[in-house]
Parts: structure tokens; C-alpha cells; sequence
């Protein structure tokens, strides 16, 4: 008897060893490229490398992955060619880039739907977002989870922005995408597009009198220098998307595309978190640093909404109605929900 169970207890422990090396098979080394276009201290590069250590760890270290921020792999529209090129392996992009790709990806950037990050993270961790980033594999692109860059807000060297009145005739940068470049239009400012790297200068040139981005990115690319004004117009909401090249992401084992979707998620907490602290440590301490803040009263905001709705009517027409109508109901249940 003793014999038999020694004969099985050897015969079981050589299965599980088999097992062990079979899986660790479907694990292999991997250097990885991710790029970020902000600096390495913004709270979406800083979640970059959170997501880099999970998937280190979670694969005893075979796959690594290197970030380089600051635009050194080139721009967000560059990047995502790259991604689909196969020649960048991730990068963490605003939903509104992947709009040019899918008109559907500008329905988060319909003007002021959301009243609160905790509505956008309902919407976008739920069914409706991950509908989205189902759309993106025809594309070359993989999307794994949504991150944020929050509210976007606008600074400017003349004057607060207090009224609607306040936009007209002064001249600023907006992200590379049509919306904003309507958005602005529309609110009697002049946009121009310009690339995210060439920003500062264009500010420090007088090139344009001010611009629009979420209050990290203020921060960080250190725009109180160049800026005097803030002020929290939170026209658009800016969600993140972690992506990943499609040629890559087929490269991958299953336990391997496992271990990255896990990471892009576990990291997500993580970068919001961050993401919010920082931008109330961002108002706390703009004026001290020469760049004065004000709050947009509830009505102004009101009627900044009123003068949008020729906007949100054209892309509203972009976008499949019953897709639109599940998006509107998605915003209506995450706003009960939250109250």
C-alpha cells in the first residue's frame, strides 16, 4: 500500500509539474513600447508605468514594457498610426483621437453631458464603453480599459472666463479634432489645431491667447508660466483609452493577453485616483503661481450649454440614433445613481 501511494503521489506531482511548465510555456519574454505624449509625472504617465510594474509582476517579469513619455515617439495622431503600424505596442489616447476612425468615439465629446466623473465612469466601465472599444480591432487597435483626463478646462493671458462673452475674439488652441474645433466656433472664440508637443511655445509665442485641456495636463505642462487666467468651464469630459497594437496583441498567448487586460484594469483605480487628487491640488495652488482660478457660475454654464446645441445636434447626427438613445440612457441611470 505504502508503495501504490508513493507511486501516485509521485505520479500526481509530476502532472502538476508538467502543468506548471506547460503553462509558464504560454508566458514568453516580451519588451514592450508605451507611449505617452504628456510628461513623465502626469498622472496618465504615472498609471503608464503602474501598468508596466502589474504586468511585470503578474508575468514573473518576462514582459516588460518601457514608457517614453513626452511625446518622444511623436504625437497622439502619429502614435495611434504607429500602433497600427505595429511599430508602438500601447499608448493611452483621449476617445476623441479614435473619432476620425469611428465617428461613434465622438459621443463622449457631445458638450456638457456629463455632471460629474463618477457619471463617466459608470458609463464608460459599463456596457455601452465596452461596446465602443469593441469597434476598435477592425482598426488595428485593441482597447483595453478606459482611464481619465478629466473635465476640460480653458486658460487664457487676457481675461477670466466668467460669461459667454468672455470667448469672443480670442484665439484658442484646441485638441486635433473637429468637434472642438466647432465647440469653440461656436462659443465666439477663434480655435486653432495644434499638436499637444508644440503647445507651450504657441502660448509663450502669443501664437494663441489660450487653450483647452484637462487641469492635470495644465499642471503638468506647466502652462501658469505662459497663462493668467483659469477658469472651470468643464464643457467636455476627456475619457482615456488604454490601447494596444492589434499586431501585438495577436502576438500574445491567451495567458499573456490575459495578464495585460488585468494590468490596463488593476492600474485604472489607481490613475483616477491620482488623476483627482492632483487636479484639486492644481486649483489649491494656481494662484500662487501667477495663474488666477474662477469658478463658471451654474447659469453661465447654462447658457454656454444653449449656445452648443447646434453642435450637439450635428454630431448627434453622426452617430446611429439607437446608439445615441442607449449613451443618453446610460448618462440618465449613472445620474440617478449617483445622487
Amino acid at each position: 500500500m505504502k508503495t501504490s501511494h508513493w507511486i501516485l503521489s509521485a505520479a500526481l506531482a509530476a502532472t502538476c509539474l508538467m502543468s506548471t511548465a506547460s503553462h509558464a510555456a504560454d508566458i514568453k519574454e516580451h519588451s514592450l513600447k508605451i507611449a505617452s505624449a504628456q510628461t513623465a509625472e502626469h498622472p496618465f504617465s504615472l498609471g503608464a508605468k503602474k501598468f508596466a510594474e502589474l504586468m511585470a509582476a503578474k508575468s514573473d517579469g518576462k514582459i516588460k514594457a518601457k514608457l517614453f513619455a513626452n511625446a518622444t515617439l511623436g504625437g497622439d495622431v502619429a502614435v495611434i498610426s504607429s500602433l497600427q503600424g505595429g511599430t508602438i505596442d500601447f499608448t493611452i489616447v483621449s476617445t476623441g483621437l479614435l473619432s476620425s476612425m469611428n465617428k461613434e468615439f465622438s459621443i463622449y465629446y457631445l458638450p456638457m453631458v456629463f455632471n460629474d466623473a463618477r457619471e463617466a465612469d459608470a458609463v464608460v466601465d459599463g456596457p455601452f464603453g465596452q461596446k465602443l472599444l469593441a469597434k476598435l480591432p477592425e482598426k488595428g487597435l485593441v482597447g483595453l480599459t478606459y482611464w481619465e483626463h478629466g473635465f476640460r478646462n480653458v486658460t487664457n493671458s487676457k481675461r477670466p472666463i466668467a460669461q459667454l462673452e468672455d470667448f469672443q475674439g480670442l484665439k484658442f488652441r484646441v485638441i486635433q479634432i473637429p468637434i472642438f474645433v466647432d465647440i469653440y466656433s461656436a462659443l465666439g472664440s477663434n480655435p486653432v489645431p495644434i499638436p499637444f508637443p508644440e503647445l507651450y511655445t504657441a502660448l509663450e509665442q502669443k501664437a494663441v491667447d489660450g487653450q483647452e485641456t484637462a487641469l492635470s495636463t495644465i499642471d503638468t505642462a506647466n502652462l501658469a508660466e505662459v497663462q493668467k487666467f483659469l477658469s472651470t468651464t468643464r464643457i467636455v469630459y476627456d475619457p482615456l483609452v488604454v490601447l494596444i497594437s492589434k499586431k501585438t496583441w495577436d502576438r500574445l498567448s491567451s495567458d499573456e493577453q490575459k495578464i495585460v487586460v488585468d494590468s490596463a484594469k488593476e492600474a485604472t483605480a489607481y490613475e483616477r485616483k491620482l488623476n483627482r487628487e492632483r487636479e484639486a491640488a492644481m486649483l489649491k495652488a494656481s494662484p500662487a503661481k501667477g495663474m488666477a482660478v474662477n469658478d463658471v457660475a451654474p447659469a453661465e454654464r447654462e447658457r454656454m450649454r444653449e449656445r452648443l446645441k447646434p453642435v450637439t445636434d450635428k454630431y448627434s447626427k453622426l452617430i446611429d440614433p439607437a446608439l445615441l438613445a442607449e449613451f443618453m440612457s446610460e448618462v440618465s441611470k449613472a445620474r440617478s445613481a449617483v445622487k
